[in-house]
C-alpha cells in the first residue's frame, strides 16, 4: 500500500492489522507518533495551509545545496502539509442534522440546550467554535429549550433569533417566518429591524407581510405531540405541513388554498388526518398512492 494512503488511513484511525504493522514500519513512524502527539494540544487559529506550505518550500529551496538532509526534510514538510491540512479541516468541520419527512429528532447542542427538529428541517453548527460563538443556522421548523450562558442565535435565511436561556419555537419555511416565545425573552432581527417577545408573543410574516396574532396559550408548539394547529392561516400552509408529515402530495383542484383555516390534525392517522382538514372545508378527498386529490362535494 502506499506510503500517503497509510499515513492518510492512520490519521483517520482507520488502519486494519495488517496497514498497521505495515505503518509501524515506515521510516518516519517515530517523527509522525511524535507530531500526532503533539498536535493533540494545537490550538488553530486562521491557518492558511497553501501559504505556510509554500513558505516551508521556499526554505528548503534555498538550502537545497545540502544534498544530505534535502530529501528527509522533503519527507518532513509532505507530513506537516498533510497533517496541518487534516486538522485545520476536522476543527472547522460543521455539524449537520436533518429530518426527513414524517420524521423528528431531538439533538443536544455542546452547552446542553437541545433542539427538537420538525419534519423536512435542517440545523448546522460547528461544535469546536461553540464557546465563542453559539450559533445555529436552521432551515424549517425547531423548538429550542436553550441553556443559560452566553448569546445563543438561531440564523435562518428570513431572519435571526437572539436569546439568553429561553425556550421558543422557530419555523422558517418557503415565505413563511414565525417565532413562538414560549419563555424568557427572545429578540427577533427582520430586515435589520430587531422585535422583542416575551413569553406568549409571536412574531409572523408570511408573504412578506408582519401578520398580527394572538396570545400563545400553549406552553409548547403542538407539534411536538404529534400535532399541527392552525389559526387563521392560508389552507395551502396546512396542506403544506400535512405533506412534510405524511410525505403525500396534495391535488387541489377547485379548493381555494388562500381560505383562511382554523383547525388541526394528527400526525398519528392520515385518515383521521385527512377528514379533520376537509370537513370543515366541505370537501371530500380520495387517496391514490402517495397522492391526495381533495374537491368539493
Amino acid at each position: 500500500m502506499d506510503k500517503e494512503i497509510l499515513i492518510s488511513k492512520w490519521l483517520d484511525n482507520n488502519l486494519n492489522d495488517q496497514e498497521l504493522e505495515a505503518f509501524k514500519k515506515l521510516e518516519d513512524y517515530d517523527d509522525l507518533v511524535k507530531l500526532n502527539t503533539s498536535l493533540q494540544t494545537f490550538k488553530v487559529g486562521d491557518y492558511d495551509t497553501s501559504k505556510e506550505l509554500e513558505s516551508v518550500l521556499s526554505t528548503i529551496k534555498a538550502s537545497k545545496g545540502h544534498t544530505s538532509w534535502f530529501k528527509p526534510l522533503m519527507r518532513v514538510a509532505a507530513i506537516l502539509a498533510i497533517c496541518f491540512s487534516l486538522y485545520y479541516y476536522t476543527t472547522t468541520l460543521d455539524t449537520t442534522i436533518t429530518t426527513e419527512f414524517a420524521q423528528k429528532t431531538t439533538v443536544v447542542l455542546p452547552d446542553a440546550s437541545s433542539v427538537s427538529l420538525n419534519a423536512k428541517s435542517l440545523i448546522v453548527f460547528n461544535k469546536n467554535s461553540w464557546k465563542q460563538e453559539r450559533d445555529v443556522e436552521l432551515t424549517g421548523e425547531a423548538f429550542f429549550k436553550v441553556a443559560k450562558g452566553s448569546t445563543f442565535n438561531v440564523i435562518t435565511k428570513s431572519g435571526t433569533v437572539t436569546v439568553y436561556g429561553t425556550q421558543f419555537n422557530v419555523k422558517q419555511r418557503d415565505n413563511y417566518f414565525e417565532v413562538i416565545c414560549y419563555e424568557g425573552l427572545v429578540g427577533v432581527t427582520f430586515n435589520s429591524q430587531e422585535t422583542k417577545l416575551k413569553a406568549g408573543d409571536s412574531f409572523l410574516i408570511m408573504d412578506g407581510k408582519q401578520i398580527a396574532k394572538e396570545k400563545e396559550n400553549r406552553l409548547s408548539p403542538s407539534w411536538l405531540n404529534n400535532e399541527s394547529h392552525f389559526k387563521s392561516l392560508p389552507f395551502k400552509e396546512v396542506i403544506a405541513e400535512f405533506e412534510r408529515q405524511y410525505n403525500v402530495t396534495f391535488k387541489t383542484n377547485d379548493i381555494d388554498i388562500e381560505q383562511l383555516f382554523t383547525g388541526s390534525f394528527s400526525h398519528d392517522s392520515i385518515d383521521v388526518a385527512l377528514k379533520n382538514i376537509s370537513l370543515p372545508l366541505g370537501a371530500t378527498y380520495v387517496k391514490t398512492n402517495n397522492t391526495i386529490t381533495l374537491k368539493r362535494e
